[in-house]
């Protein structure tokens, strides 16, 4: 019988997350009616992704559209619950666009393997957990449940240019098969 934890929505079943994705990513895609955005562009002197091994890393992305912020502003404050898992879902499709431009395609992520979510929030508010489901949920959705993630959601005072949450993730990556013949 596997675990659970309560949580103020209910019971989640406690996986060990050590499986990877079976299929392709792009066909889920396709199959979830799923259409990725451009990927954005760094706002400032970094670069979006870098791989290492195993491991890609992704700089925190933001729910922007058309490199213009889909909402700007605090959650608790003039943005609710709803609107905050909204922005999770429009910065995680912008972490696949950009994952899919460092690799070529989606096809070599083999999971998530951690996500963190940051979001602007008013000193009262608690909802942290419900609005990162927005990210959650659409992970499980493409890499489905049985792959698990581990995450860290927070609430910090402001963000850059306003925006609501960013959201960062690490996946983990098939790695290139090089050629043995010459």
């Amino acid at each position: 019988m596997a675990k659970t934890f309560e949580s103020m929505g209910g019971h989640m079943p406690a996986r060990s997350g050590n499986q990877t994705l079976a299929g392709t990513l792009s066909s889920r895609l396709g199959e979830l009616g799923i259409a990725l955005p451009e990927p954005p562009k760094p706002l400032g002197a970094y670069i979006e992704s870098s791989d290492t091994g195993n491991l890609l890393f992704l700089s925190g992305m933001l729910p922007v559209v058309d490199r213009k912020l889909a909402m700007s502003g605090r959650l608790g404050e003039n943005l609710s619950v709803r609107q905050g898992q909204e922005a999770a879902r429009v910065a995680s499709l912008n972490v696949l666009a950009a994952a899919k431009e460092h690799l070529g395609t989606l096809d070599r992520l083999r999971k998530l393997v951690k996500l963190t979510v940051l979001m602007a929030t008013t000193e009262q508010f608690v909802d942290h957990a419900t609005v990162a489901d927005g990210a959650s949920n659409l992970f499980v959705q493409i890499f489905g449940p049985e792959t698990g993630h581990v995450r860290l959601v927070y609430g910090v005072q402001s963000l850059p240019i306003g925006a609501p949450l960013i959201v960062d993730v690490i996946f983990e990556i098939e790695p290139l098969r090089h050629s043995t013949s010459n």
